[in-house]
């Protein structure tokens, strides 16, 4: 069993309450847009950390994380990348790549919306997660983050925190 705490869009802003939220995470997932080497190095020192670079991260990020991240969790495939798009909707480029290759019965994560959105694919058998924006830089009115639990093969226990201001 491992416990994720995902989030993505910080922006450079890391709220304090992300590691309250996440205290018993086993690890930390970041669908891009980090904003700033301080903030992956804030995550790294919390629990093992794996993401992706977003758009708006430079150099130093892009060295540090893919564009694209695809593995195995506690038997959950599980694809992410920062601009990915929606069920129906996908950025062509990651609909190419779902298409060929999709993590079945696993999870498709993405960012940069800033809309939290949970919803199955159908057809291609996986859910797609966007865990909204965590950070202040956005439209957005609500931070938000996702918490879930991946055990044998299982997403289980899926809750959605969401930050007042």
């Amino acid at each position: 069993m491992t416990r994720i705490g995902l989030l993505s869009d910080t922006h450079s802003f890391l709220d304090d309450r992300v590691f309250t939220h996440f205290e018993d995470c086993d690890e930390v997932w970041h669908a891009g847009d980090f904003g700033s080497v301080e903030l992956v190095d804030k995550l790294l020192d919390f629990r093992p950390l794996r993401g992706v670079y977003g758009n708006i991260d430079g150099a130093k990020i892009r060295n540090m994380m893919p564009l694209d991240l695809r593995f195995e969790c506690d038997g959950v495939p599980v694809f992410m990348t920062h601009i990915g798009g929606y069920p129906g909707r996908y950025e062509p480029r990651v609909g190419r790549l779902l298409n060929d290759d999709p993590p079945v019965n696993g999870l498709f994560i993405s960012g940069h919306s800033h809309i939290l959105k949970v919803m199955p694919d159908r057809q291609l058998q996986f859910l797609h997660v966007n865990p909204g924006a965590c950070g202040n830089e956005g439209w957005h009115k609500v931070k938000t983050l996702v918490r879930f639990t991946l055990d044998a093969g299982k997403i289980e226990n899926f809750q959605i925190i969401e930050l007042a201001k």
